[in-house]
């Protein structure tokens, strides 16, 4: 069995093999090198709460303290994301010493990268308050911590070097809490410090890990914006499947128009041809009927399913025309409403009409209607259809209408479907979806 290798210095640490790897010693570059970008944000954060530091002052009244205060909330609010934005950057690059797991910032992107200009939008966005907040960490706590690291080890190496220290010259020497005079008095504590020695890394590691793991938490992309981004990249192979699906759709009825049904038309021809070259009372003239009959019914079967897998009325005039021919065909009367200033992309025509033509089916097969109306409005960059019947109402989708399938394809383009069909009618099918742009 394959054991994976360690992520985090945390993981290292609970290693066998601690020890004996890097990691050791990309824990000691981690902290040795932190004081860098500590120091880089301390300097301009110390600047931006000197209005703090003057409001302590007693020499100063009341008011004037107020003032200096929220002079200082606002240098801090107004400048300090300046000063943690940089810092946060170095931070993301130098977490790989303890955490080789990539990282992405939760800043806002255009076009897949991060805006290389600062601008108030980014006030606005969470993660430059968590880098605030890091930055924040990184001159208050992390010091004190890293300090305590710094004093452990000291205790440490004066325990390890404690005979060197104790000189035999009288003069004890302090170990803390208790004193050697000699170095052979020092020697149980050289041993107990080389007893010690090993738990430094360790220590170290614990240290480096919690820093790392804390620059991830804030410096990272939080659990909210990885899903947004994972509902933003949904959203966009969707779009890009409903793009495939109606080109694949396209060329489809293109082929079949433009190849079964010309070589049917010239098949049907022929056979008509030949119906009147024969004699009207052979055999061969009645087959030759008959399979004319049969050619003449599959050329009409074979329009209807081109009509139904995208009607050329939809490609070259548009939904109001399309919705128009959809209604001449109902075996219901149907009134159709529109009032749409421009053409809508291809995919939304497509949608808003196979809605409407599954719509109307229903009401032909289920309603009992006498009459129905189809009203299209776009206000906006939302477009709203309603589709009404005067029928016996009781629509339910669980009973295998369409009605799912409907909600569905409604949904692929982030749309909504509503339905009222009580008992008795009528029936009313609003359908809602945004549209991205005018058909060009």
């Amino acid at each position: 069995m394959t054991v994976s290798a360690p992520r985090t210095a945390l993981e290292a640490a609970a290693g066998r093999r601690y020890l004996i790897s890097s990691w050791p010693w990309r824990c000691a570059g981690y902290l040795v090198s932190t004081p860098v970008p500590m120091l880089a944000a301390a300097v301009p954060f110390a600047l931006l709460v000197l209005p703090w530091a003057a409001a302590l002052s007693s020499r100063h009244g009341v008011g004037a303290r107020l003032l200096l205060v929220a002079l200082g909330v606002l240098f801090v609010a107004g400048l300090g994301p300046l000063v943690a934005l940089p810092v946060a950057e170095v931070e993301r690059r130098r977490l790989r010493l303890v955490d080789v797991r990539p990282i992405v910032s939760g800043h806002s992107r255009v076009n897949g990268s991060e805006p290389r200009t600062w601008s108030l939008v980014r006030y606005g966005e969470a993660a430059i308050w968590r880098e605030m907040a890091y930055a924040s960490l990184l001159v208050t706590v992390v010091p004190v911590l890293y300090g305590a690291l710094l004093t452990y080890v000291f205790a440490v190496g004066g325990l390890l070097f404690s005979p060197l220290l104790a000189q035999g010259d009288g003069e004890p020497v302090s170990l803390g809490l208790t004193k050697v005079a000699t170095p052979a008095d020092a020697v149980p504590y050289a041993m107990a410090g080389l007893a010690l020695l090993p738990t430094i890394p360790y220590f170290a590691a614990v240290l480096a890990g919690a820093h790392g793991a804390m620059a991830r938490s804030l410096l990272g992309r939080g659990s909210g914006e990885r899903l947004r981004a994972e509902l933003v990249e949904v959203s966009r192979s969707r779009a890009r499947l409903v793009d495939a699906f109606e080109a694949e759709r396209r060329r489809i009825e293109r082929d079949l128009h433009d190849g079964a049904q010309q070589r049917l038309i010239g098949l049907t021809l022929k056979l008509g041809m030949a119906r009147v070259d024969l004699p009207a009372d052979s055999d061969a003239r009645r087959s030759v009927t008959e399979a004319h009959e049969q050619a003449k019914l599959l050329m009409e079967e074979l329009r209807e399913l081109i009509r139904g897998i995208h009607p050329r009325v939809l490609t070259d005039r548009g939904l109001p025309a399309a919705l128009r021919e959809l209604a001449d065909r109902s075996p219901v009367p149907v009134t159709v409403e529109t009032d749409l200033p421009e053409r809508l992309p291809p995919h939304e025509e497509g949608t808003a009409y196979f809605v409407a033509a599954e719509a109307l089916s229903n009401i032909a097969k289920h309603s009992d209607a006498r009459r129905g109306r189809i009203s299209v409005r776009l206000r906006g960059d939302t477009l709203t259809m309603e589709i009404e019947d005067d029928g016996k109402g009781g629509a339910n989708p669980s009973l295998g209408s369409g009605l799912t399938g409907l909600a569905d394809r409604v949904a692929v383009i982030d749309g909504r479907m509503l339905l009222s069909s009580p008992a008795g009618g009528p029936t009313v099918l609003r359908v809602e979806f945004p549209c991205s742009r005018p058909f060009e």
